[in-house]
């Protein structure tokens, strides 16, 4: 939640609140409405100014951040506001909720068992000095590119490296040809590079993906990073060390909390949406920092 607003950056209704009488007109495309009738509203307290609607992360933000509120109003934990847009949370109210917060959400700490069992099914991830010797093709998108025919192109030549008839010295060659990263030169190689080498897409791909932890080759897939399309070739693994149950149990027993609370947090923030009126809106997903 912004100290800066009711939760969302594009949030101006300290500048903008409405006398608490008086209903505001404003012309749609239906007509002459009441400004509230105009704007995502929850139970009537509406969360942007007429026309000037957020993007949809930015609303929901803004809905989950007054949902908090106006629960905290109803257990006399912050003041009613009179105004008729949600209005801005500084510091102090956002304590007031994150305590509230605290308070509602019980967690039990993870048993033993659990942070064992959660070791055991992932004991790859607790691993030190892990690296793979890779090398790939990058189809970058930049600026003004049609993104979807880069995509055929990287497509077409990741089809062709996965004919069983590709010679395999094809890999470096499309990687000179085709490669918008300078390790084209090179054939694409990488050399040995870990975690922390690579963009995150490439590094959840090479590191975390479960069902290909040990994998070696091509990747049967395009991997999808901020930077473009990359054709991936694992040409060997270093599995590193894999830490003990004893070494890793503190880090586990925080991640299992962390998760706990938050589907605690989901499911509480999903009971106060279902007992509101939201309007102008979908409420899909808890996106409060706050709950977050």
């Amino acid at each position: 939640m912004s100290a800066g607003g009711c939760g969302g950056g594009a949030c101006q209704c300290h500048e903008a609140a409405a006398p608490a009488s008086g209903s505001v007109a404003v012309e749609t495309a239906a007509g002459v409405v009441p400004a509230e009738a105009a704007c995502a509203a929850i139970n009537g307290i509406v969360l942007h100014r007429p026309g000037e609607r957020p993007d949809e992360y930015s609303l929901r933000e803004l809905a989950w951040a007054e949902l908090l509120r106006q629960e905290a109003v109803a257990r006399r934990l912050l003041p009613p506001s009179q105004a008729r847009m949600a209005p801005r949370l500084g510091t102090a109210e956002q304590a007031v909720i994150q305590q509230m917060l605290d308070d509602e959400i019980e967690v039990p700490a993870p048993s033993e068992d659990e942070c064992r069992r959660y070791h055991t099914a992932r004991s790859a991830h607790f691993a030190i000095g892990r690296r793979v010797h890779a090398r790939h093709i990058l189809f970058a998108v930049t600026d003004g590119i049609n993104v979807a025919a880069l995509a055929a192109r990287a497509e077409q030549a990741l089809l062709e490296l996965r004919h069983r008839d590709a010679a395999p010295s094809r890999f470096a060659e499309l990687a000179r040809t085709l490669s918008n990263c300078p390790s084209g030169a090179e054939g694409g190689d990488l050399g040995w590079i870990g975690p922390d080498d690579c963009a995150d897409e490439l590094t959840a791909e090479l590191f975390h993906n479960t069902e290909r932890l040990d994998a070696l080759g091509l990747h049967p897939r395009l991997v999808h990073s901020r930077y473009g399309f990359h054709i991936v070739d694992v040409l060997a693994r270093d599995a590193g060390r894999r830490q003990s149950f004893e070494e890793v149990k503190p880090r586990i027993a925080v991640q299992l909390a962390q998760q706990s609370r938050a589907k605690a947090l989901h499911q509480y923030m999903q009971l106060l949406a279902g007992r509101a009126d939201v309007s102008g809106l979908v409420l899909e997903g808890a996106d409060s920092p706050l709950v977050q």
